[in-house]
């Protein structure tokens, strides 16, 4: 294991002389406050540049409303900017599905609003391209690398450029980028020069000449960004080829044209090893604290929310159409090793807040952990954007054991009292009619094992609708999956004399949807006696399938009209059916 760090990455002028620097390398940005912890991806990424020997400081929630010293008073760095509007996209984090203004921030020390500007990478972006033109700029995070391309934007209701191209910044690093930034720095640090970065992977970039690209077979060249703004089939054509590409082992080049000016999307890294995600992980080299400047202003919610909780791997082959995680972390799973998980249990354990209780073990889905195409040279020929949908696909290997193996031995840690899921299981894995093929994935084991141990009350799962038409637009499966699992959930906690209750999520206004939907939705919620409570309003985020449908008012794909409801009223109508 590291040695874990003595300090925070300082976050002021004081604390950087208090190292003895006279100056830093990289400046990183964020929306979010400070947290030393490897749930956050400032703190990632700038840990893992400290480790390339580099001194990197984190100027979190800059005042941009005033003279802008915020911006001014780390000084200028080295060698980049690194800009993140946070965790989450600035956009979801403000408002609610009907464009209300929300009260609180949950990045924000006190759970308080108004601590970042909308559209915040573009706005930190043109502040300090005003300040140090010369200063590279690299954007990164979610909303970033959800707004890489071309996108619509619910919230202004227009398309818009590349967040680079409306930023102004260099260069952009998408997904989770933590072996980008690392090349990056090292190019950066060799002296900083486009010809040398423009090969990197995982990046977008502009460039004036498209010369080296002519006749390429890795290549695709998208309609330009005024073909999209004069035709939404030009858009829809675009989208399709994005998703595909975001979801295939070996994707190309995508370029596309504003103006004189042309974005780049190179390929991502390919899967992360398990050597890879270890050494991600930095929980034994981290503080795993929020920075002591914010004790006095109140607790980080979202810090309280996941500081007992373990991330045992990433990516997600759901597909689900209004989710952005395979386009950000990736279709394919990358999984800690069991060794590497049971180690931050044990640090955890250790930890002053620590009280016996892991909230959860798990990623974007549950029950994903190590699981994989059994022939990969079949995943290598692959484009669809789920493994689950509208079947599970054959060559899919979901193997339980080496999950429940795990929930077993953390489980037996010494000050491990309890853990709980929190994470969405994917049922549709768990229910089978074969014994042989239940028998050799452990699937009633698993959900035995979860139902006896790892549920503190009520489980949360995610059909979201009953109407077969409506989960189909969801890439969802038929709710009579869910009714299986709903009776072998009922039948495991009454042979464990457990009284247990399965708490389904549902939404509401997605494309496809109508009230009448809604009404029929309610009907069979009521006739399983299901508790209604967890009902979210869709909303449309940047370059989601389900987001495209809804711009488009027809099906990317097919071309088939699709009923979208986007009127505000009968939005709100359609979500209050339950309340």
């Amino acid at each position: 294991m590291r040695q874990r760090s003595d300090h925070f990455l300082p976050i002021t002028k004081k604390e950087i002389e208090q190292l003895g620097w006279d100056s830093v390398d990289v400046i990183i940005i964020s929306g979010d406050a400070y947290i030393d912890h490897p749930a956050f991806g400032a703190a990632i990424i700038g840990r893992l540049l400290e480790l390339e020997g580099l001194r990197v400081a984190i100027l979190p929630q800059p005042n941009w409303q005033d003279d802008l010293r915020d911006f001014k008073k780390l000084g200028k760095p080295n060698l980049f900017f690194g800009i993140t509007s946070g965790n989450m996209d600035s956009m979801v984090n403000h408002y609610t599905a009907n464009k209300r203004l929300r009260s609180n921030d949950a990045y924000t020390p006190g759970g308080k609003a108004g601590f970042r500007p909308d559209y915040a990478a573009i706005t930190y972006s043109k502040i300090v391209k005003s300040i140090y033109p010369d200063v590279p700029v690299i954007l990164g995070g979610v909303e970033a690398s959800m707004r890489r391309l071309s996108h619509y934007d619910y919230w202004s209701d227009e398309l818009k450029p590349s967040i680079l191209i409306e930023s102004g910044a260099d260069l952009l690093a998408y997904g989770m980028a933590e072996k980008t930034i690392v090349e990056l720095a090292n190019h950066f640090k060799s002296g900083f020069s486009f010809d040398n970065l423009k090969h990197c992977k995982q990046i977008a970039y502009t460039t004036n000449s498209l010369s080296e690209f002519r006749n390429r077979e890795d290549v695709v060249m998208l309609h330009s960004f005024e073909k999209e703004q004069k035709s939404k089939r030009c858009y829809a054509e675009n989208f399709v080829v994005f998703e595909t590409e975001s979801n295939k082992l070996n994707s190309k080049i995508l370029i596309q044209s504003y103006s004189g000016k042309h974005l780049v999307i190179n390929p991502p890294h390919p899967t992360a090893t398990e050597t890879e995600m270890d050494n991600w992980a930095l929980f034994d080299y981290m503080q795993n604290a929020p920075h002591p400047k914010y004790l006095k202003r109140g607790e980080i919610p979202a810090f309280e929310m996941i500081k007992n909780s373990v991330t045992i791997h990433r990516g997600c082959f759901g597909g689900c159409s209004f989710c952005t995680i395979s386009a950000h972390q990736g279709k394919f799973i990358a999984s800690r090793s069991e060794q590497s998980i049971i180690e931050e249990v044990k640090d955890l354990s250790n930890r002053a807040y620590f009280k016996g209780h892991i909230s959860d073990l798990g990623g974007p889905s549950a029950n994903m952990y190590k699981m994989r195409g059994r022939d990969q040279r079949a995943c290598v020929k692959c484009k669809k954007p789920s493994c689950l949908h509208p079947t599970i696909c054959n060559n899919l290997d979901i193997n339980h054991k080496p999950l429940t193996s795990l929930y077993r031995k953390v489980r037996d840690l010494k000050n491990v009292k309890r853990i709980t899921i929190g994470s969405g299981i994917r049922y549709e894995m768990l229910v089978t009619q074969r014994k042989e093929n239940d028998r050799q994935n452990g699937l009633t084991e698993y959900t035995e094992e979860v139902i006896r141990y790892h549920v503190s009350g009520r489980l949360k799962i995610a059909p979201e609708h009953t109407m077969d038409h409506v989960v189909y637009k969801m890439r969802k499966p038929s709710f009579q999956l869910f009714s299986s699992f709903h009776r072998q959930f009922i039948a495991i906690n009454k042979r464990l004399d457990k009284n247990q209750q399965l708490i389904p999520y549902f939404m509401s206004a997605h494309p496809g949807c109508r009230l009448d939907d809604m009404r029929e939705l309610r009907k069979e919620a009521h006739k399983l006696r299901l508790i209604t409570d967890q009902v979210q309003e869709f909303t449309p985020t940047p370059m989601t399938y389900s987001t495209a449908i809804y711009y488009l008012g027809f099906d990317p794909y097919t071309g088939d009209k699709v009923f979208v409801e986007k009127d505000m009223r009968k939005r709100k109508e359609q979500h209050s059916y339950f309340f």
